[in-house]
């Protein structure tokens, strides 16, 4: 993929040399709705050219994956503007917040998810994705038409859309909302060539070939689904094989079946999901099994290959790495335990948690990569960015972990404050303030009197466990914290009454003790 261009074009370049090549398989009905390159490039121009009519420079979107998902991205980017994909499950005072931060006044979405989801803080500026497209759609002749010069004249269509006046050099091409240690969320912006680049760096990998089929049912706030699920299929000539959610077992099991889907993405929730609700006949056609965004138990990966005989292949990733960073292979390309080797153009090295000092090879400490697909920075807080990025480049995760001999990448714990739940990032501080908060008016306790920890879970990949000082009713509390506006994933689901929560002297949690006292527990 040539990195000297932008997203919008690339895209453009890559769907123009598949016209007639089937793009998207979408099973969200019963019988699946397929598209050819030259009905979603004409529909996604189409319906740039009412985006463009916008004055704001983001675009919030929310629509599920699938053909309606993919057409709200690439509108937007055709558009010349930033899509912002928002998770219409987080609190509202959540999105309120980004919704602030970045500045969207404008939100594409579709009638049906706005009546799904009524407390949602809709902008008053709404785009209805259904009613644009059916408008689009009845142009026929129009639409034909277009067909044929985007075989014949593509320069012509490129200057008609815009395509020519989107910079080469903006530094903004999607951002992403991920859950920070404050009480707002972090806007990760990444560019055109933090995106290509790391479709590029997948691509070198040489697993993915033209023509095979992905399932691509990962929600798109996420950069799993959206750079590894949507952008790089289209990018790099791999069909899309959709269903509305991961958690719709049934339409991504239907999918996965009458598809033929030969790559399966998804975390291990909902990889232990497909194997429990499904069938063996549903997965004869699948391949490889593409896991990330926490840890994989060794039990269900000896049940895909052994039951299924898919290759199950861990990556490494981070919303501000584009995601991916590590990738297994097949054969002499794993590692048990390990998920994967750099991918090309990526360094990594470890640091003294406390020192920052540079580790030898094979040392355990706090992951650092540099790389092209690495992100220059957060929405409008350069403190935050400067803790995580040294001025060469480095990104300094917070993540705990080694690189062997080999190369090969192992991850061994979290630095910082947080949880992956069900693939999703909880922070314990948040939980923390919600339950002080709870408790201090309607108990009258004192500030400091509980903590959060995770520890391991089979089914979640980790739990929320509570340390506390007296015993609580768990089923109020949770009625309570749910009244808050806080998701189920966030809820600890454990409590442990304990003497005193243990502190250092500087008045910090001392997170070691309290993480021997979760696994006593």
């Amino acid at each position: 993929m040539n990195t000297s261009t932008n997203l919008p074009l690339a895209l453009f370049s890559a769907l123009r040399g598949r016209l007639f090549t089937r793009v998207i398989d979408d099973y969200s009905r019963n019988e699946p709705v397929q598209l050819r390159g030259w009905t979603l490039l004409a529909l996604s121009l189409y319906l740039s050219t009412k985006i463009r009519k916008y004055q704001d420079f983001r675009i919030g979107v929310a629509l599920p994956p699938g053909i309606a998902g993919i057409l709200g991205n690439l509108a937007v980017l055709f558009a010349g503007k930033v899509p912002v994909n928002l998770n219409l499950t987080v609190s509202r005072d959540s999105m309120v917040a980004s919704l602030k931060e970045a500045e969207i006044k404008v939100i594409l979405s579709a009638g049906k998810v706005r009546a799904k989801f009524p407390d949602f803080p809709w902008t008053d500026d709404f785009i209805d994705l259904g009613t644009s497209i059916q408008s689009e759609k009845s142009r026929k002749v129009a639409l034909l038409f277009l067909a044929l010069q985007l075989v014949f004249l593509p320069l012509k269509i490129r200057k008609r859309f815009g395509l020519n006046q989107i910079a080469k050099n903006r530094k903004e091409a999607v951002l992403l909302f991920t859950s920070g240690s404050s009480s707002q969320p972090k806007g990760v912006v990444l560019s055109d060539q933090n995106i290509l680049s790391n479709c590029g760096q997948m691509n070198s990998l040489g697993l993915f070939k033209k023509d095979m089929k992905i399932l691509g049912n990962l929600p798109l706030f996420h950069s799993f689904g959206l750079s590894v699920g949507t952008f790089f299929p289209l990018l790099h000539n791999l069909r899309i094989i959709s269903a509305p959610s991961p958690l719709d077992y049934k339409s991504s099991i239907r999918a996965i079946r009458r598809g033929k889907a030969e790559v399966v993405l998804g975390t291990p929730t909902f990889l232990k999901g497909y194997l429990k609700k499904g069938k063996p006949n549903d997965f004869k056609s699948v391949r490889y099994v593409v896991a990330g965004a926490e840890k994989s138990p060794s039990d269900l990966i000896k049940s895909w290959e052994g039951e299924h005989g898919c290759e199950y292949l861990e990556g490494y990733g981070l919303t501000e790495t584009s995601p991916g960073l590590s990738f297994n292979l097949p054969g002499k390309g794993k590692k048990e335990g390990s998920v994967g080797k750099l991918m090309m153009g990526i360094e990594g090295r470890t640091i003294q948690p406390e020192s920052g000092s540079i580790l030898q090879e094979n040392e355990p400490g706090i992951l650092c990569f540099r790389g092209p697909n690495i992100f220059k920075g957060y929405l409008n807080d350069p403190e935050k960015t400067n803790s995580v990025l040294s001025d060469d480049g480095w990104f300094i995760t917070g993540d705990l972990g080694r690189i062997d001999n080999d190369g090969f990448l192992f991850i061994e714990g979290r630095s910082s404050r947080f949880s992956k739940v069900g693939g999703e990032m909880v922070s314990h501080e948040l939980v923390e303030e919600a339950v002080t908060k709870i408790l201090s008016e309607e108990q009258h306790v004192d500030a400091l009197t509980v903590a959060v920890t995770g520890i391991s879970d089979k089914l979640k990949g980790e739990c929320l466990v509570l340390l506390l000082l007296q015993e609580i009713d768990k089923k109020w509390l949770a009625d309570q914290l749910r009244e808050t506006g806080l998701p189920n994933l966030w809820i600890p689901k454990k409590h442990i009454v304990v003497e005193e929560i243990p502190v250092l002297g500087s008045g910090k949690l001392d997170l070691r003790k309290i993480n021997q006292l979760a696994a006593l527990g």
